[in-house]
């Protein structure tokens, strides 16, 4: 798929993270967290609860991809590029679902996918730079730098880099980023000692290794023995079934494959990103008969449906969630396009999910140039459910100086 920029800012952003190659895990590109390793790993029993946090970065528009048809300004707003009310899928009486999205209509009869809608940060910040990083370090005002999802791993006894993987390669999103040990890949192959393979028969490649870092005290030293036990730990997922074949052939996909391995190859990986991107659509954004948004929203809904049927018996412990750091304006703009907003929607599926319903409080939407989706419920408020409910910790760690509110789209371990 051909990347297409709108925005200056998400084009520098996309072509520095989104468009590196896959990395290996060892010597001058090991991704080991975003701090020494201050403990050996040892090896980590299976994960009770595996959560995977899609990322559709470039701010997707929450109101295509769960479109509010009860609301009649939405029609007003948008004269070229709503999706007309008689297409959408799993119609309530205000909301539907995009008719790309029809993969995913049997786990919503199922129960297994909701949408939590009008979802954001507290205030507006329509910067893709600074709401990513808002939204992910999820604790406004600190001046620690630590992820959300790398607090929630330190909830966990273990200090091992499986329980937390970037499935994208390169630098560790801001989520991930944080004193616990996390490890970053492109493919579940990469995960090796390069020149640790067939052709080396003495195994010389890892014994000199060893050598160079066994007595080492240093916090290197301790850091690449640590690497060492996660890389030995890892080996049932390379081991696993590569089944792409049946995914999209689209960077989603391909990295979805990815995913599934590492799960079901049951290492102890608890929490993993992904991104999907290109969704910065200030122009062109196209109708519900094709175009850009269309592309987007299939190959989301294809590559996850495609993923949850590829996870095995590991399935009854997945949840994956989507997240994008800002929603689009109402109205759209002379372009066909639609500039940066505020509130958005949330997708869950899988373990723990109430499914087949609407979440969130609506407040309406306005017919005019700045109209915003307007926030209802702290995005923070969602993650606290998964938190939570999947894996019992505390969302005050997690959260620092949050106080949720019930939303109701999780169930209880």
């Amino acid at each position: 798929m051909t990347d297409t920029f709108c925005c200056d800012e998400f084009a520098r952003l996309s072509r520095r993270s989104f468009l590196g190659g896959t990395v290996a895990l060892v010597g001058a590109t090991t991704i080991v967290g975003s701090a020494a390793i201050t403990t050996s790993a040892a090896a980590l029993t299976p994960a009770a609860s595996v959560l995977v946090v899609l990322s559709l970065r470039g701010a997707a528009d929450g109101l295509s991809l769960v479109v509010p048809h009860g609301d009649p300004v939405y029609y007003d707003a948008r004269p070229s590029i709503a999706v007309p009310s008689d297409r959408l899928l799993a119609k309530d009486g205000l909301f539907g679902l995009h008719p790309e999205l029809a993969p995913l209509v049997p786990l919503w009869d199922a129960g297994r996918l909701a949408a939590v809608h009008a979802t954001g940060l507290p205030a507006p910040n329509r910067s893709h730079f600074s709401a990513m990083e808002e939204v992910e370090d999820a604790d406004p005002g600190s001046t620690i730098r630590s992820g959300w999802l790398n607090r929630l791993v330190g909830t966990d006894a273990s200090t091992s880099p499986l329980q937390g993987f970037n499935a994208a390669g390169g630098v560790v999103p801001t989520s991930l980023y944080g004193v616990q040990p996390v490890m970053s890949a492109g493919t579940v192959d990469d995960v090796q000692i390069p020149g640790d393979d067939k052709w080396d028969t003495t195994k010389g490649r890892r014994a000199s290794l060893h050598t160079l870092w066994d007595g080492d005290r240093t916090p290197l030293g301790t850091a690449m023995r640590s690497m060492f036990g996660a890389l030995d730990d890892f080996a049932p997922a390379r081991e696993t079934a590569d089944n792409r074949a049946s995914y999209p052939r689209t960077d989603l996909g391909r990295a979805l494959s990815e995913v599934a391995r590492v799960i079901r190859g049951n290492v102890g990986v608890e929490v993993i990103t992904v991104d999907q991107g290109n969704w910065d659509m200030h122009a062109d954004l196209g109708t519900a008969d094709g175009g850009w948004l269309n592309d987007n929203a299939r190959d989301l809904a294809t590559s996850v449906a495609a993923f949850l049927g590829d996870l095995g018996d590991q399935a009854p412990k997945v949840t994956l969630l989507t997240i994008s750091e800002f929603g689009r304006r109402t109205v759209e703009n002379a372009s066909q396009g639609l500039d940066h907003g505020y509130g958005n929607v949330m997708l869950l599926a899988g373990a723990g999910v109430r499914g087949g319903t609407y979440y969130g409080r609506w407040q309406g939407l306005t017919n005019d140039l700045d109209s915003d989706v307007m926030v209802t419920t702290d995005y923070r408020s969602v993650l606290s459910e998964v938190v939570r409910y999947r894996f019992g910790a505390s969302t005050a760690a997690v959260f620092p100086g949050f106080s949720p509110e019930s939303v109701g789209v999780m169930t209880s371990l």
